[in-house]
């Protein structure tokens, strides 16, 4: 069942595979070990991935289905962050058509997509405008992609674009594994002065084919906290801090009441006074720049509220 989830999807975090067989996450873990032992699939960021090192592409059904509490939490976290009269761009994907959902009440909003399944969460939405790329349409996620697309973004300016991906690393950012879709993602960055990413920690250190945002066009990227056994995801997110994007922290659990969003964020200097008596059973996530060394700031328990870590970033 492990094997087939795997090739099916190309990579599936632990949790998913422990829910999906109905077992325990411990024992997950020992059966893709010894899959590993045999070559069959490589160990990754908490999961199985197919073997050769780059993550390909699972079908919109899978990723869909795929982290959907932590998609929901950094959905509605994102949301938080538009403001009213605000012109953004929105790229594809299953994490971006969430925060499209909650969009909708942000009164003035302009959203350029080039996402059907954008586009339709926002359509009965009144008080915002859609403005949709041309393009051919690319099924398997429901985008508009080609020369069609990239040529309609041609001096387009907005203030913020939100993308997702299929990966993402410190040292080669945000990536995917088509070459069309990475280039139409290549033309939405160029249209924004911000660019806010939207990747679940079992997105954090997978490596895809094709680059779409290099890690120092990343203005902020809005995650989940990684569970503890995702060590390359912790160790990804300090990485990327210490290049200089924003790290915001979106705990699922916070989500159920509606109380997510940036209101909820503490400030550096709170953050700080709180880094010494927080718990540090999270994955250690790096304080904001300044003092000698960036040191570390554990998230409070989930429910409570979100991290947000802004090192100073020159763009």
């Amino acid at each position: 069942m492990i094997l087939e989830m795997v090739r099916a999807n190309g990579a599936v975090s632990l949790r998913e595979l422990a829910r999906v067989v109905q077992t325990s996450e411990v024992t997950v873990r020992r059966d893709v070990r010894a899959l590993e032992a045999e070559g069959l699939v490589d160990r990754r960021h908490g999961g199985a991935v197919l073997p050769g090192g780059f993550t390909r592409e699972s079908g919109f059904p899978q990723r869909a289905l795929a982290a959907t509490a932590e998609k929901t939490a950094i959905a509605e976290y994102a949301a938080g962050l538009v403001r009213e009269g605000e012109a953004i761009v929105v790229g594809a994907g299953t994490t971006t058509q969430e925060l499209a959902r909650r969009l909708a009440r942000v009164p003035g909003l302009t959203v350029v997509t080039n996402s059907l399944l954008v586009a339709q969460a926002l359509a009965h939405a009144n008080r915002v405008e859609v403005v949709m790329t041309g393009g051919t349409l690319r099924g398997s996620n429901y985008a508009l992609v080609g020369s069609g697309a990239e040529q309609s973004l041609v001096g387009l300016r907005v203030s913020r674009a939100f993308l997702s991906g299929s990966g993402l690393t410190a040292d080669r950012g945000l990536s995917t594994s088509n070459m069309l879709a990475a280039s139409v993602d290549r033309a939405l960055v160029r249209a924004a002065a911000e660019v806010v990413v939207l990747a679940d920690h079992t997105k954090l250190g997978a490596e895809t084919a094709f680059q779409t945002v290099p890690t120092d066009l990343i203005t902020q990227l809005v995650t989940d906290q990684p569970p503890p056994e995702c060590e390359r995801a912790g160790t990804e997110i300090e990485a990327l801090a210490d290049q200089g994007v924003r790290i915001s922290v979106a705990a699922p659990a916070a989500v159920a009441g509606g109380k997510a969003g940036p209101a909820e964020r503490t400030d550096r200097a709170e953050r700080t006074d709180r880094g010494t008596e927080a718990a540090r059973r999270d994955v250690p996530l790096p304080a904001p720049r300044g003092a000698v060394h960036p040191g570390l700031a554990a998230s409070a328990p989930l429910g409570q509220r979100m991290s947000d870590l802004a090192p100073t970033r020159r763009r």
